[in-house]
């Protein structure tokens, strides 16, 4: 038995291959983009000026056009400002006082917060608007009053005194507020059943679920107190009391000042605030856009 196997004559359809199309160029994007780099070039240039006059003798930082790199760089500038000022026991001081009054922020920011989103007691929303409306308030309405009250307490020309009136915040107390509202209040009551007192549930549940509010609170708060100026010129007069922000000062006398000494000291100031918020800036976006979810 024979099998006939039956071979087909027709050929394939030719393929027909359609060329890409090209890509149109989104200008507005590229707008966008240029727009970007150039606010950010200008927002980096005057920390970039200050990077490069630290490394410069007083006659050449403010030669025009300017130097951005140095030809021969002075690295005796950051040498100089460790031995001609203390400058070491100002970044103590500033250290310490910052460390302080963030920890500090935190626990009364936090603490207050939970008060006010998630208990219920009178007058609880007009506590809170007569606290937050003392932000509009400028410092330089009550500084005087505050300087009596300190120098009556007997504080004056003390860290404490700068402790004591950093210790609170209204806006900490707003930026953690907000975010609290945002946690469902279930959480809450069924820590209650189960027989969880108030400090507690601050403590294992709501305190942990706020980390990005927390970080958030951090970044200002640290950066704040770090480069307060005024404060510490009014409290602080003794030299082995001073921060560094006042303690740069020094390097201006009466005819002349150092001005390659006060950017490489202002470079060394500027150190533990970029470490701070690189090492917290993940936490910052995700916090200030979840303060204000529910409130």
């Amino acid at each position: 038995m024979t099998m006939v196997t039956e071979q087909s004559n027709s050929t394939p359809a030719p393929v027909r291959y359609k060329r890409p199309r090209k890509r149109r160029i989104n200008w507005g994007l590229v707008a966008t983009y240029v727009a970007v780099i150039l606010v950010t070039l200008t927002m980096l240039a005057p920390f970039i000026w200050m990077l490069s006059a630290s490394l410069k003798l007083d006659r050449d930082v403010f030669a025009f056009p300017i130097e951005w790199i140095p030809d021969a760089p002075r690295w005796q500038n950051y040498v100089e400002i460790w031995t001609k000022i203390p400058l070491g026991l100002f970044v103590y001081n500033t250290a310490k006082l910052t460390i302080i009054v963030t920890v500090l922020q935190l626990l009364t920011s936090s603490f207050a917060a939970y008060a006010f989103a998630k208990l219920r007691f009178p007058y609880r929303n007009v506590l809170f608007l007569a606290y937050i409306a003392t932000i509009a308030m400028p410092w330089q309405v009550y500084m005087v009053p505050q300087f009596i009250l300190m120098r009556e307490l007997g504080l004056s020309n003390t860290h404490m005194a700068l402790i004591c009136l950093q210790a609170f915040t209204a806006f900490g107390v707003f930026l953690m507020r907000q975010f609290y509202m945002s946690i469902p209040d279930e959480l809450c009551e069924a820590a209650r059943i189960d027989g969880m007192s108030e400090y507690g549930i601050w403590w294992r549940i709501m305190l942990p679920l706020s980390m990005p509010a927390l970080s958030t609170l951090t970044i200002f708060t640290f950066v704040n107190t770090w480069n307060d100026f005024l404060g510490p010129l009014i409290y602080l007069t003794k030299t082995e009391l001073k921060t560094i922000q006042v303690g740069i000062r020094l390097f201006i006398n009466q005819y002349s000042a150092e001005y390659g000494l006060i950017m490489a000291a202002s470079v060394v100031a500027l150190i533990p605030v970029l470490i701070v918020f690189l090492a917290l800036q993940r936490f910052f976006v995700e916090g200030i856009a979840s303060t204000g979810l529910k409130g």
